[in-house]
């Protein structure tokens, strides 16, 4: 098959054949029709997830999937051959990726069946970071009339935490530049956009007594908390740990459970959220497609099995 890899730190990705991997007992191999580009993806590149995971080499790139059912393994009862999927590729070591032919993953997470009305280019652009965005959506709550601010909003997560937060009825502050950026995250429901190199002064000429919850995916945490009043609710993708205790502060691991993937394409269905897809790329382009995502392009960028 063939597949994106690279084969020891520091060497580029390239267009390699591989052998079709097997399922194993409770796996699944689906045939990927799409993916898409994920910060992810370049931490696993750059190498800075050693110690973290274990990298067998040649390490396959590609998190997100969406595709068919091409065989199943022992035991093996949620899904079955032809099925048509989409997810994450959650596996413990470092190895097999979604920018290929085939990916083998676990039937218990990271998968769930793609709805006829959701295509599978979509689809394929849409698990990890939309479950990063609904998971920390869901841990800080916003609630009708309340203000939110979302710093890395013209990101992947940040796109759909944005549509996420605005469907609640929370008026969303978003961080972007202005011209394309400020109209990308207003377009998707931003009230507000501030520039993240002057985000404390910006936020506070809309909000002087604070905002009411935070999501940091990208910018400086401390910051952000200072934006934050008494009781006020931070979910943080960086690792971020405020100093200061009167905050409610959530760590957050996108979580890919069968049942968070099928509330994404439910959002989607139901037009609450739209996948923001700025351009696809052909396998054989996956290595350009990485360095444009460097550049800070708006919206996922998809790849096309």
């Amino acid at each position: 098959m063939r597949a994106v890899s690279f084969a020891e730190f520091g060497s580029a990705p390239a267009i390699t054949e591989l052998p079709v991997p097997q399922p194993g007992s409770g796996e699944v191999l689906v045939r990927v029709q799409a993916s898409s580009i994920n910060g992810f993806d370049l931490g696993v590149l750059g190498g800075f997830l050693q110690g973290v995971y274990e990298y067998e080499f040649p390490v396959v790139l590609g998190k997100d999937f969406a595709g068919v059912v091409a065989g199943v393994g022992e035991g093996v009862t949620r899904v079955n051959e032809g099925d048509q999927v989409f997810g994450v590729v959650i596996r413990p070591t470092l190895g097999q990726g979604a920018f290929s032919e085939y990916a083998v993953v676990s039937e218990q997470h990271g998968i769930a069946r793609r709805p006829t009305q959701l295509d599978h280019t979509r689809a394929g652009a849409l698990g990890l970071a939309g479950t990063a965005a609904l998971n920390a959506v869901d841990a800080v709550s916003p609630q009708r009339g309340e203000t939110i601010l979302i710093s890395g909003a013209t990101g992947g997560v940040g796109s759909y935490a944005i549509q996420l937060a605005a469907a609640r009825g929370a008026t969303v502050i978003a961080t972007a530049r202005p011209g394309a950026e400020a109209a990308f995250v207003t377009g998707l429901g931003a009230t507000w956009t501030v520039d993240p190199d002057h985000l404390v002064a910006q936020v506070k000429a809309i909000a002087p007594s604070g905002v009411d919850s935070a999501l940091h995916l990208a910018g400086d945490g401390d910051s952000i908390a200072e934006l934050l009043p008494a009781g006020g609710r931070l979910a943080s993708t960086r690792h971020y740990e405020p100093t200061r205790s009167t905050l409610v502060a959530t760590d957050i691991m996108a979580d890919p459970t069968p049942e968070t993937l099928s509330r994404l394409a439910a959002e989607v269905i139901e037009g609450r959220l739209r996948v923001p897809l700025a351009k696809a790329y052909p396998l054989t382009e996956a290595a350009s497609a990485l360095t444009d995502f460097t550049t800070g392009t708006v919206g996922k960028l998809a790849i096309t099995i």
